[in-house]
């Protein structure tokens, strides 16, 4: 796990893009405090930040090929590298470390870009070809790892984080007005759109060549079609070997060189994760979850249960209100972009790696997978119920949608989902909408009126013939998960200099599931109830009856508390209007409807807004 940048240039000489490489270098200090790097290659300058995880003691970057062709630096974790490592030896190529990045960039020597199809890890790359003069940039097929690029004036600056693009001295910070939309339409800014106007990020799986000044970008994976499902048997046989696949990627997830801990919430995925990490190794397990005062909103007692059952040497913590606020400040610090969510990870990921571990696995993307959110259900039952309700007169569909917009958050949610959604894909995009487009237009000074996801073409393409069940996961994946949950995950946990894995994202594991007839996986009557009867026999006995929780901080009491005086101060009439973007009346508005009402739902979008005019307000004066 690193940070890494770059920086193309004819016009800018060697020396002014080297101070610009060790600046971003400096910016994500935190990325990689163990060890960092530079090289210059002719036109172009990369460097590196190396948080060691596999062999410590070798595998500095940027790292060469023997024949001094290709030249690497590299951010994430290759599980497969051994895989690789004894196949290419069979080739006659010859290592001189233990490390992933060696074997990613023989097999890059070897296979070229097409070995990004045989990568089972995440990562971030950049490959400079010295014979060829081409640079390659790549991201995982998920998006667990990012990378943003910005081309300008026939400049090519990339990096690991925005934050380290602005520190270079070659970057243009102007905010993009339709990224601001689209993240208060999403909770986060959706790829490949960036919160700064000249910067872009790849999307998961795709890959960049960067030749005469020239950027062209491909895509080189995407979900299995429905012709590759395969005749899997019975619903038991479907389990054993959902199992076994579970198995699997737990084994290869925590592979690694230094102290590997997980975090524990109360709820089956990071239990089943746990569960499984001490089934495979007798080593004890440094386990961390968060809990609260506010118990309706906790899970600690739960997580303790859990850990109990496994024997973990558990760390619990108990963020207060008061907590929260003081640690407020770093939050919106470690920020490159605005988010709606992620204090939690921000906290949790700074209390295990100063419990010691390096590396973190996380149950991330069980609910994605195997229906476990409410979307599973209410999307393919609304777009069933949609050719009725067209057939309506318009005139009474008018009247119901103005009902349901005066009334509580998921009615005015309903009220959108009716006046907008045409089909299934509608439903889904809208059912993750955080800020409507009416109430969108009345809070920007100039709505872009952005009426779907990015993901939403792509998407609809590639899910051709697909359960609604399917459609719908495959939506929480392009879009929730890559937006906010995994982005979220690589910048707090980075902060803290801790790598965070996610074993159910892995694409092994993806693309098996997606070969299996739709029934198999999702359980129409229990959410996650094959993956629960998949690891049934480890888990602690009251877990399985547990009832959903859903992981969520107490933000409705904290800001009518601990959090009001920066939510008053932030948007205030003031701090509103020096963000040049919201009208001050109706965002302040907007806050003290939320304070004078009882929709505790509603935080969500009054803290995204807080989060955003302190983003924008960064660096400015009072």
């Amino acid at each position: 796990m690193c940070g890494i940048a770059g920086f193309w240039s004819q016009r800018t000489p060697r020396e002014g893009r080297e101070n610009a490489v060790q600046s971003m270098q400096t910016a994500m200090l935190h990325r990689g405090p163990d060890d960092a790097g530079m090289t210059t290659c002719g036109d172009l300058t990369m460097g590196m930040r190396r948080l060691a995880i596999f062999d410590p003691a070798h595998g500095h970057q940027p790292m060469r090929t023997d024949d001094g062709r290709y030249e690497i630096v590299f951010n994430g974790a290759i599980y497969n590298h051994e895989l690789l490592r004894e196949e290419l030896r069979a080739r006659g190529v010859v290592f001189n470390t233990h490390c992933d990045t060696e074997v990613l960039l023989q097999a890059w020597a070897t296979w070229g870009p097409s070995v990004l199809g045989r990568l089972r890890g995440m990562f971030a790359v950049a490959v400079w070809d010295h014979t060829a003069h081409t640079l390659h940039l790549a991201r995982d097929p998920l998006g667990i790892k990012p990378l943003y690029y910005s081309i300008r004036d026939g400049e090519l600056l990339f990096a690991s984080e925005l934050n380290a693009m602005r520190a270079s001295g070659h970057f243009d910070a102007a905010i993009d007005p339709v990224a601001v939309d689209d993240y208060l339409r999403n909770l986060g800014v959706p790829v490949p759109r960036t919160i700064y106007r000249h910067a872009r990020s790849l999307r998961p799986a795709e890959v960049g060549v960067w030749r005469d000044g020239e950027f062209t970008i491909e895509q080189y994976w995407n979900f299995p079609t429905a012709a590759t499902k395969s005749s899997f048997g019975d619903a038991k046989e479907f389990t054993s070997e959902l199992r076994r696949q579970l198995d699997d990627s737990i084994a290869m997830h925590r592979l690694a060189d230094v102290p590997v801990g997980a975090f524990l919430s109360g709820g089956l995925d990071s239990a089943l994760v746990v569960g499984l990490m001490t089934q495979s190794s007798s080593a004890p397990l440094k386990t961390f979850s968060i809990g609260f005062e506010e118990t309706a909103y906790s899970e600690a007692g739960a997580a303790a249960e859990t850990a109990r059952h496994f024997g973990t040497d558990h760390h619990p913590i108990t963020l207060t209100g008061a907590q929260a606020a003081d640690t407020l400040p770093a939050f919106l610090d470690a920020l490159d972009q605005p988010t709606g969510d992620g204090l939690n990870t921000f906290v949790v990921s700074r209390a295990a790696r100063a419990g010691g571990v390096t590396a973190a696995l996380s149950g991330l993307g069980g609910d994605e997978l195997f229906g476990g959110y409410g979307t599973f259900q209410q999307t393919p039952q609304i777009a069933r119920w949609l050719p009725w309700w067209k057939a309506i007169p318009s005139p009474l569909r008018q009247a119901v949608c103005r009902q349901l917009a005066r009334g509580s958050t998921r009615a005015r949610r309903l009220a959108d989902v009716l006046r907008h959604a045409r089909d299934l894909h509608d439903v889904a995009d809208r059912q993750r909408q955080v800020l409507s487009d009416d109430a969108r237009a009345q809070l920007l000074v100039d709505p872009i009126a952005l009426t779907s996801h990015p993901a939403q073409a792509g998407l609809r393409e590639s899910m051709v013939d697909a359960s609604p069940e399917e459609i719908v996961s495959a939506w929480e994946l392009s879009t929730y998960m890559s937006d906010v949950l995994l982005r979220d995950s690589d910048v707090f946990s980075m902060r803290a200099s801790l790598e965070l894995r996610v074993p159910l994202v892995d694409r092994p594991l993806i693309e098996w599931l997606w070969r299996q007839r739709s029934e198999l996986r999702f359980d129409q009557k229990t959410p996650k109830g094959e993956l629960t009867r998949a690891v049934a026999d480890i888990l602690p006995p009251g877990l399985m009856n547990r009832r959903k929780q859903g992981f969520s901080l107490p933000f409705p009491r904290w800001m009518r508390t601990t959090l009001k005086p920066f939510i008053d101060e932030t948007l205030s009439p003031a701090s509103v209007s020096r963000s040049g973007l919201l009208h001050a009346n109706n965002t302040v508005a907007y806050w003290q409807r939320f304070l004078a009402g009882s929709d505790d739902k509603d935080w969500s979008r009054v803290w995204s807004l807080a989060v955003l005019v302190a983003f924008l307000n960064r660096g400015s004066s009072a």
